[in-house]
Order: C-alpha cells, then sequence, then structure tokens
C-alpha cells in the first residue's frame, strides 16, 4: 500500500496554491515572526479578525502547544489557514510528542476542511530552537503514519539546509 504523497518545496509558505497552509502561530493567535508573521502579514486583516474572534470564544487563555485551529487564508492562494502552536524546544524535557500532535492536528483540521492539499513549515525550527533534523524526522514519520487520503503534503522549507534536511528525512 502506497503511503501518503509528501513532497517538498523550497521557498515561501505564504506563495503556496494549496487548499490549506499551516502556520507555526504563537499560542496568541494573534501574529509574530518568522512564519507566523509571515502568513499574518501576507494573508491580511481577514486572518487576524478570526483569530481574534477565536481568542473571543474558544480560546481565551491561547491555543494550547499541539493543537490545530483554522481560519479562512485571506489573501493568500490558500483557502484556509490551519494555526499550530509548536512546542519549545529544551534539553530537560523530551517534548517530541507535542510536536508530533501539532502535524496530527494539522491533518485533523484539514480533514474536517475537505482539504486535499496541505502545506507545512518547518515547525518548531525557528525561534522554538527545536533541531532541524529531529524535527524533519518527526514531521515526516507523523505524516506518514496519519496523511493517508490527502492528494498532496508537501513541505515548504525556507532555506537549502533545511530542504536538504527534510530531503534526507524523507
Amino acid at each position: 500500500m502506497a503511503g501518503p504523497n509528501l513532497t517538498l518545496v523550497q521557498g515561501d509558505i505564504t506563495e503556496q496554491d494549496v487548499d490549506a497552509v499551516v502556520n507555526a502561530a504563537n499560542s496568541s493567535l494573534l501574529g509574530g515572526g518568522g512564519v507566523d508573521g509571515a502568513i499574518h502579514r501576507k494573508g491580511g486583516s481577514d486572518i487576524l479578525a478570526e483569530c481574534r474572534r477565536l481568542r473571543a470564544s474558544h480560546y481565551g487563555k491561547g491555543l494550547p502547544t499541539g493543537q490545530a485551529v483554522a481560519t479562512t487564508a485571506g489573501r493568500l492562494p490558500a483557502r484556509w489557514v490551519i494555526h499550530t502552536v509548536g512546542p519549545v524546544w529544551g534539553r530537560e524535557e523530551d517534548r517530541s510528542e507535542l510536536l508530533a500532535s501539532c502535524h496530527r492536528e494539522s491533518l485533523r483540521a484539514a480533514r474536517e476542511l475537505g482539504a486535499r492539499t496541505v502545506a507545512f513549515p518547518a515547525i518548531s525550527t525557528g525561534v522554538y530552537r527545536w533541531p532541524l533534523e529531529d524535527a524533519a524526522r518527526i514531521a515526516v514519520t507523523t505524516l506518514r503514519e496519519e496523511g493517508e487520503g490527502f492528494a498532496e503534503l508537501r513541505f515548504v522549507l525556507f532555506d537549502k539546509r533545511a530542504y536538504d534536511t527534510f530531503s534526507a528525512a524523507l
């Protein structure tokens, strides 16, 4: 049995023409740096408005680490943004299950939306300092195990080092 169609692209996640892009968000859902900031800037105020509504209703204390929730994609080519909060890496505590949960929960949200194509960044590898090789292993393993039924699951890596690392994990 063939597994899910996993692909790699080096580029900008805000330019991906897919059903849903995954945002490596912070728990506030109100924008930030890195992927989160880029998605909010390019997607526009509609994304922030929906995130504010989510904060006012279901996520008053913020989106918990490892969970995922969807909003419009605003002006992005995608239809939806799936926001997930990755764990901060630390030597003292193995938080690998939370990173895997980000990918699983993003797939769950994508299925609920009816998305067939989903683009993922390298979750937690920026300011959250997750080692790239380990993040790639967890992401690829989780999508292989949980990604059946999608037309394409795409990793969008910002630079050559991340692309090469995810390529080796595939």
